[in-house]
């Protein structure tokens, strides 16, 4: 792990007036921690109670940042959680939610900054001067089945239209990896209730042993593409970052071209190609409110 993480164990987990933020991308919604206005341990009871929808304050996700990164002390380091507890490499939405964040708290300068999460680092830059445009360099794909990773093949194979079983029988899959694997495929029915019946099916797969996001994907034309979303750990979303992984499968596949905008049911974000195959991504970020946790609620 390459991050010094700021966080200090103590009894009990949280201090009272626990600060939060809590921001949007098309819905995909993450709260942010700042262990630089107060500690806090990312255990992951406090996580799922905290993103319970009911009992705690609600989200996609848990943001927390900026830690001190000892191979880049110019980078703001990262740590993303899922609502339940588990901890993900990167997250394009997160990235953009993170780096508003850091712009708004005087962390970060008007142009630009680079965030290191588990998934390696990435170049963040703001197309608005108040950070409500938000552009992520989101790296290079790998289809290669040992960087996903992908037991279902040889490790050296790309898992480019591949079949994979489930219980109701096979289905092709597309799968790759952007510093957190993910799982495409086109089944016909593009739904909101095809996602909740195949994401955990195929989320769980065990030639996926890190689990999978999973995309469901429908090509209108050359220059977009209809999707809904199953994300590991998360569930049903209405957006997510992973539209570049749908995008880069079709791109991959031949069914696109290098500028895609990707449709989901919270809205739209743009995807870039160039032409040695780094993403970029753009898309709004949306405060919801600044906050403090009430000291009496207990999780």
């Amino acid at each position: 792990m390459r991050l010094h993480h700021l966080i200090h164990p103590r009894d009990p987990f949280m201090p009272n007036d626990l600060p939060f933020s809590k921001y949007h991308v098309l819905g995909n919604d993450y709260l942010v921690l700042d262990p630089t206005r107060t500690p806090f341990d990312p255990n992951p009871r406090i996580i799922q109670a905290l993103c319970d929808r009911r009992l705690g304050i609600g989200s996609d996700g848990l943001l927390l940042g900026p830690l001190a990164v000892s191979t880049d002390p110019e980078a703001f380091g990262l740590r993303i959680f899922n609502p339940d507890g588990t901890e993900a490499e990167t997250s394009g939405d997160g990235l953009r939610i993170f780096g508003r964040y850091l712009l708004e708290a005087g962390h970060a300068k008007d142009t630009g900054c680079r965030i290191d999460t588990l998934g390696g680092v990435s170049e963040v830059r703001f197309l608005a001067s108040d950070g409500s445009q938000v552009q992520v360099d989101m790296g290079r794909p790998s289809f290669r089945a040992a960087d996903i990773p992908f037991t279902g093949i040889a490790s050296h194979l790309e898992v480019l239209e591949t079949p994979l079983f489930l219980p109701t029988g096979a289905i092709t899959i597309t799968a790759l990896s952007l510093g957190n694997p993910h799982c495409v495929i086109f089944p016909g029915e593009v739904s909101p209730a095809n996602a909740r019946r195949l994401g955990p099916k195929i989320e769980n797969h065990p030639e996926f042993p890190e689990r999978v996001n999973v995309l469901l994907v429908e090509v209108v034309n050359r220059q977009r593409i209809r999707i809904e979303i199953w994300e590991r750990g998360a569930g049903y979303t209405p957006a997510s970052g992973s539209s570049c992984a749908a995008a880069a499968a079709c791109r991959r596949l031949g069914l696109v071209e290098d500028r895609v905008t990707v449709l989901m049911p919270g809205g739209s974000l743009d995807v870039e190609f160039t032409a040695e195959g780094q993403i970029f991504t753009t898309g709004p970020v949306q405060p919801v409110f600044h906050g403090t946790l009430h000291p009496g609620w207990k999780y």
